[in-house]
């Protein structure tokens, strides 16, 4: 860090508060002040400083400045009503890869034909509101196959569902959601205590499909104008790819199962 080293072995790692003060440009009695929440007064300028002090990356500097919004007034406000009629045409134009729609909570909201068939194993048990990627990672036993990499997956979803609750301090949807969690699974109450935040806006996600097997999914995600809530991910295999021909089996399949559900005298 470009500090002079003050002798005595360190108890733990880490700089000390006086350090970080230094490097961020502020007295050591305001850092302990903000590091005990007292956020009101803290500008954009020293927010930076002590990202750059602390090296944060972008995800760790968004969260700082999602921590400070509540004192400094604003965050995101959650709205239950579905995705707007506009962004579900846009989701049922798209034939040919898996796209949804999903919240700070980690809720599968909406979806596209191949996104519901991609899920399937989330939708199985047709619950009456949205299913939640959270819920079914560490409380459903058939996350564990679905997932390829199950460990890796439920650190990133964790991280990703912390950054969310950064963004909305005042919902109490993920509260009860996190409270729930941390009660029922040692795994997520692991995962939480480890602060990490991730952002998501691209990617590979994989996965093991009871009807497809292996896939190897690229994303992408964007924040809906409009609805800093709500998120779009769409998932495009790479052209000529195994996993291509993985999501060609899985639209026929996703078909096939839509046919069986229709009685035989439907028109």
């Amino acid at each position: 860090m470009g500090l002079p080293a003050l002798g005595a072995h360190r108890r733990v790692p880490g700089l000390r508060r006086e350090e970080v003060a230094l490097l961020a440009g502020v007295s050591i009695d305001y850092y302990v002040r903000l590091e005990r929440g007292n956020l009101a007064g803290a500008s954009d300028s020293v927010l930076d400083a002590l990202a750059n002090a602390l090296q944060l990356d972008d995800a760790e500097r968004t969260h700082l400045f999602d921590l400070a919004r509540p004192s400094r007034g604003g965050g995101i406000v959650a709205r239950e009503e579905g995705v707007p009629e506009g962004v579900q045409r846009v989701l049922d134009a798209m034939t040919s890869v898996p796209a949804f729609v999903w919240n700070r909570r980690l809720d599968l909201v909406a979806a596209n034909h191949l996104g519901y068939a991609l899920y399937a194993p989330l939708f199985r048990e047709a619950p009456s509101g949205p299913v939640n990627m959270v819920r079914f990672k560490f409380l459903d036993p058939a996350a564990r196959s679905f997932f390829y990499d199950w460990e890796t997956s439920i650190r990133n979803t964790v991280a990703l569902l912390r950054m969310g609750a950064g963004m909305m301090p005042d919902d109490q949807g993920m509260r009860d959601l996190v409270t729930e969690l941390s009660s029922a699974s040692e795994p997520f109450a692991r995962c939480w205590r480890d602060h990490d935040v991730r952002l998501h806006w691209t990617g590979v996600k994989e996965y093991e499909h009871p009807a497809v097997g292996r896939l190897s999914l690229p994303f992408e995600t964007l924040t809906l104008p409009g609805r800093p809530d709500l998120m779009l991910s769409v998932l495009t295999p790479d052209p000529g790819s195994a996993s291509a021909e993985g999501v060609r089996q899985l639209a026929d399949w996703a078909d096939a199962q839509h046919a069986l559900s229709v009685p035989a005298d439907a028109d």
